[in-house]
């Protein structure tokens, strides 16, 4: 694993809770490392969230704990049923997100029998730990998922671009191809978790900005062009090499392909403003991807179940140039407004 911020911040946030634990006089501070840990969120929303609903599992499974280590003491039996209790409680209240550091509250609470100068000792000890992970994942490297999620469109892209190009050729090595591809996979599913990110904070936006909600949809179509993408490869991967094809089988999808690849890059370019004025200026690409899928479906003389197969690809590479045409009118519109908004 690559050393990221993330991981710093992590480090920086047990550090600083250790440091408040000890400035408080908490007898035993791991409880503070332990929430900051938990507490580190990949976006300042999610942090504030995370401290609001964890406030919210932490009182409730002290009280739970309080009572239980007071009535049940601390047999494992007991221990166990308010540790259930407290799942199902949080589970009700949406807040699975905060069970783990909650049933750490609930056992170290139960353990001293339900003293309750231990349980506002445990809580205040959770609460330092995420109050220190809020003030590192604000004070040092703040998230950026807009900009990093722009800056991971491109790279993803440049992945996808060399994979798609070499598909269909079948230059690249068997185990080089399936390396990347599945880094691709998870770089394509780590772009929508941002996305997911992106979504919450509008949603809690009471009137979002015409503007924000505008880049959402400009987010939203740039990630389902490369998921479209990455089904063309998922598709020849699975059905193209085991159809029997002519030569000129091979051209057509492959100088297709190629087509769509350019196709895209130049919408990138459109959205980045990079493009020479006129030079964006790019011939509809419906009327070729409609020709090509009757060619593909039409065939050169091979079986049924070739042909069935060939079909799935050809239906795969359509989607995808059907989303960037889509795309392209996204941009079309972007440049538009923005061009209005500067006059």
């Amino acid at each position: 694993m690559a050393f990221g911020a993330r991981i710093l911040k992590t480090g920086l946030a047990v550090t600083l809770a250790l440091y408040l634990s000890a400035l408080f006089q908490f007898s035993s501070p791991v409880g503070a490392a332990i929430a900051a840990i938990f507490a580190m969120q990949p976006s300042i929303y999610r942090s504030w969230r995370y401290f609001l609903d964890q406030i919210q599992t932490s009182t409730i499974g002290a009280v739970l704990a309080l009572l239980g280590g007071m009535l049940l003491s601390n047999e494992p039996i007991a221990v166990g049923l308010v540790c259930i209790l407290v799942i199902m409680i949080s589970m009700k209240m949406k807040r699975a997100d905060t069970i783990g550091l909650t049933l750490v509250t609930v056992i170290s609470v139960m353990e001293a029998s339900g003293q309750w100068e231990f349980a506002l000792t445990r809580f205040l000890l959770t609460l330092t730990g995420i109050v220190a992970a809020f003030i590192i994942n604000i004070a040092v490297f703040p998230p950026q998922p807009r900009k990093q999620y722009i800056q991971q469109i491109e790279n993803v892209f440049g992945s996808l671009s060399l994979l798609l190009r070499t598909a269909v050729s079948h230059e690249m090595k068997e185990s080089v191809f399936r390396d990347e591809k599945n880094a691709l996979e998870g770089s394509i599913r780590s772009l929508a978790d941002k996305y997911v990110l992106f979504e919450e904070e509008q949603k809690q936006l009471r009137r979002a900005k015409y503007s924000q909600t505008r880049q959402m949809v400009v987010y939203k179509n740039l990630l389902a062009s490369l998921q479209k993408g990455f089904e063309v490869l998922e598709a020849v991967d699975r059905h193209y090499f085991q159809a029997e094809r002519t030569g000129k089988t091979d051209e057509l999808f492959d100088r297709h392909l190629e087509q769509l690849i350019k196709y895209h890059e130049t919408i990138l370019l459109k959205f980045e403003d990079k493009l020479k004025p006129g030079a964006n200026d790019i011939d509809p690409l419906a009327e070729d991807n409609d020709r090509f899928l009757q060619a593909a479906i039409n065939g050169y003389d091979t079986e049924k179940s070739g042909q069935l197969r060939l079909s799935v690809v050809a239906a795969a590479i359509y989607d995808y140039g059907y989303q960037l045409e889509r795309l392209d009118k996204v941009a079309d519109q972007i440049n538009r407004l923005t061009a209005d908004e500067k006059e």
